[in-house]
């Protein structure tokens, strides 16, 4: 697969601005990150620091501006669709020095807590996906023209994007206030692209995909490029994903309780149908009874019982092909690992690819803290929190993030002629 990012470097490639193109000192820059973390469902408590490490290399390197960060958190509706107050907690803690935070986004109390900003000071506003506008996803030009862009984009003087995780969203604060002011990328999205592509040009098949996780959307969406694109030989099944697939053929009788979950199921059998080779499902699974762990083949499983992890006979089925691989990428973990008694499936295969002499990559938040807790992260090529932008970047697709970088480079190049 070729890539239009294969000779970014920074300050190198002039299509792809980076903070050493802008005079930034003394200025108020937007930075948009994407620190949205883990959280336990229990204590509503943030898991690990990852996402939130990786933000601070960029604070850091803005220190003689005036930084205002924004990210989201969870989905509306979920348990982890929190405020962001420890987030700014856990931030100073890890930059060495006071975050602000302020309970708003665009409202009165945010735009005077910027105002209000001075030089080498940070301020972390409220949890985006709080406002409905950071709900939808936008043209860049209809995204310029909401109110949290037009509210907001006065009080800055700059933009800088650096939420590779959220890459393939289109929503105001990714691709609106390019659209209006100086923007370059920060650290996180140089390093990224740098390091994937540099992977992308050494790895070989057999080409292997372990898709998991709760986010139905991004992986089906994906999928159908990732093998056409000869990115896929074989697709292991895990998660939400494989109840997809599995009520497409008829394995899984009960509904599910996604949105679209009929045009997922539709879209999963068109898939079977055109790449009947390709998929690989689970044979067995785990759930809770009497508070334990249970192995049952899927025949056997009840109706009403919730599947947490993929059972002992799938994992040595899927640890073999991964072990024949030439490239492995996992994107969502096979099961509900955060939950005592269902991290084996996650960490088995983790660990087979840990252990196999594949070129492997692991994308996600919730991934990075699994191999954070099974202390493996180093054995991994190329570990990524973003996890949808990944996967569709490994197949091919256009991101609106990293398309909204290029266009304002153009226009910064046009303005300095």
């Amino acid at each position: 697969m070729t890539s239009s990012f294969e000779n970014i470097s920074p300050s190198s490639d002039s299509s792809l601005l980076t903070i050493e193109d802008l005079d930034l000192s003394g200025k108020t820059v937007v930075l948009r990150v994407d620190i949205n973390t883990p959280i336990d469902p229990k204590t509503l408590k943030l898991l690990e620091l990852n996402r939130i490490m990786e933000a601070a290399v960029t604070i850091k390197d803005l220190s003689n501006s005036k930084v205002v960060v924004m990210s989201h958190q969870g989905r509306v509706g979920r348990y982890d669709y929190i405020p962001l107050e420890q987030h700014a907690e856990a931030l100073s803690k890890v930059l060495g020095k006071e975050v602000k935070f302020v309970d708003d986004v665009f409202g009165p109390a945010a735009r005077e807590a910027i105002s209000s900003l001075q030089d080498n000071q940070v301020l972390l506003l409220d949890n985006l996906r709080f406002t409905a506008e950071e709900n939808v996803e936008y043209t860049p030009e209809a995204a310029a023209n909401t109110y949290l862009v037009r509210k907001l984009a006065p009080l800055f003087d700059a933009c800088v994007l650096d939420a590779f995780p959220t890459a393939h969203r289109s929503s105001p604060s990714i691709v609106g206030f390019a659209e209006v002011l100086p923007t370059c990328g920060g650290r996180l999205i140089v390093k990224e692209l740098k390091t994937l592509n540099r992977i992308l040009k050494v790895a070989k098949g057999p080409y292997v995909a372990v898709l998991g996780g709760a986010k139905v959307s991004d992986r089906i969406e994906a999928v159908e490029t990732l093998i056409s694109n000869k990115r896929a030989d074989k697709v292991l099944l895990c998660g939400l994903l494989a109840n997809v697939f599995l009520r497409a053929v008829g394995k899984l009788r009960m509904p599910l309780g996604i949105d679209k979950e009929e045009q997922y199921v539709k879209k999963a059998h068109t898939l079977l149908d055109e790449y009947p080779d390709v998929f690989e499902f689970p044979s067995d699974v785990a759930v809770e009874r009497s508070g334990e762990r249970v192995e049952v083949r899927l025949e056997d499983l009840r109706e009403d019982e919730a599947v947490y992890d993929i059972g002992h006979k799938t994992v040595e089925n899927y640890s073999k092909i991964i072990r024949g691989a030439g490239t492995v990428f996992m994107s969502g973990p096979p099961g509900f690992f955060e939950k005592e008694g269902f991290g084996y499936g996650t960490e088995s295969l983790l660990r087979s690819m840990a252990s196999s002499f594949a070129t492997t990559i692991v994308s996600g938040g919730h991934l990075s803290a699994a191999l954070q807790k099974f202390g493996i992260k180093e054995w991994i090529d190329h570990v990524s929190t973003a996890g949808g932008a990944l996967v569709l970047y490994l197949a091919g697709k256009r991101l609106p993030l990293i398309e909204a970088l290029y266009k304002a480079a153009r226009r910064w190049q046009a303005s300095s002629r």
